[in-house]
């Protein structure tokens, strides 16, 4: 009788196990995911919405039924619209019932879909970009959605603060260099003396869009937790306009530095996204939920 008892209890210990707090996504971001049983190759990224975007071929494939919201997502001056419709995502034998938005495009090349950390389960994901590196620390940084009534689908961001002002920053491990957009990039300037190079490239953002870019040299670094930035790219036609930031080699006064984009400037638009370039000093970042916080573990 006692020998049984034990194994009872045993049992009823095992079955009453909580669910994981962390969720631990690897390095790439690849994860094995099914949409309403149909295979996909998902990356779950730190800089995506909360709702999980797939391609118009996963989605009919799956056969996921259109519902009334539609999505419509901004690059610049292109627009990619979506739809959306609730279908049973299934992450490593996890079923999640999730709205799914779903547009022509793929949202990052080589994938069938991509999602963000809000819309994972576990009240704790981890992003384990690198093994730890001698000489890091962990400062953690509050958690803000973008606001608003679809907060809850949208993207994740950690909140400093540039100019008196809140910034918003991502998380995009997956983009080789760190971007502001115009309006983060004028603001940066003024708060620590900036310039900006004459010298234009492109870099490709999201659904194969590419959008011209710039440097920009701070001569006081910008602390974002425990990272200091001292040169970033800007984005200088998105979300502002940079052309007043004095050009390298120029001898502007930083209070002349304005934002004189047509319309009323709104900063809760205005991006920092921390690329590979910078988050190569990082082992880890970590989106507490219960907390609201955002943890980086940097060198």
């Amino acid at each position: 009788m006692r020998r049984t008892m034990t194994v009872t209890t045993a049992l009823l210990l095992i079955g009453a196990a909580p669910a994981p707090r962390e969720y631990v996504v690897p390095a790439d971001g690849v994860v094995a995911a099914r949409l309403n049983g149909v295979g996909l190759r998902l990356r779950i990224d730190p800089g995506t919405t909360a709702m999980p975007l797939v391609t118009d071929e996963i989605a009919t494939r799956a056969q996921v039924k259109s519902g009334m919201f539609g999505t419509l997502y901004g690059v610049g001056p292109v627009h990619i619209a979506g739809k959306t419709g609730v279908a049973k995502l299934d992450l490593a034998g996890t079923i999640l019932k999730r709205r799914i938005s779903f547009a022509p495009k793929a949202y990052a090349e080589g994938f069938d879909g991509v999602m963000g950390p809000g819309g994972l389960e576990p009240p704790v994901i981890r992003f384990a970009l690198r093994p730890s590196i001698p000489g890091e620390r962990t400062v953690a940084l509050p958690m803000v959605d973008q606001g608003g009534l679809m907060a809850g689908w949208a993207e994740r961001f950690a909140l400093i603060e540039v100019g008196g002002q809140p910034l918003r920053v991502r998380f995009d491990p997956h983009h080789p260099r760190t971007l502001a957009t115009a309006g983060a990039a004028v603001r940066l300037a003024s708060a620590f003396d900036g310039t900006i190079s004459a010298v234009a490239g492109q870099q490709e953002i999201a659904f194969g869009i590419k959008r011209p870019i710039r440097t920009l040299t701070l001569a006081r670094a910008l602390g974002v937790g425990p990272l200091s930035l001292h040169t970033l790219g800007v984005r200088t036609m998105d979300n502002g306009n940079a052309s007043d930031i004095a050009e390298a080699g120029t001898k502007a006064d930083p209070n002349e530095i304005v934002v004189t984009a047509k319309g009323k400037h709104d900063p809760n638009r205005d991006r920092l996204s921390l690329g590979a370039d910078t988050l190569a000093h990082c082992s880890s970042i970590v989106f507490d939920k219960p907390a609201r916080a955002i943890r980086l573990t940097c060198a």
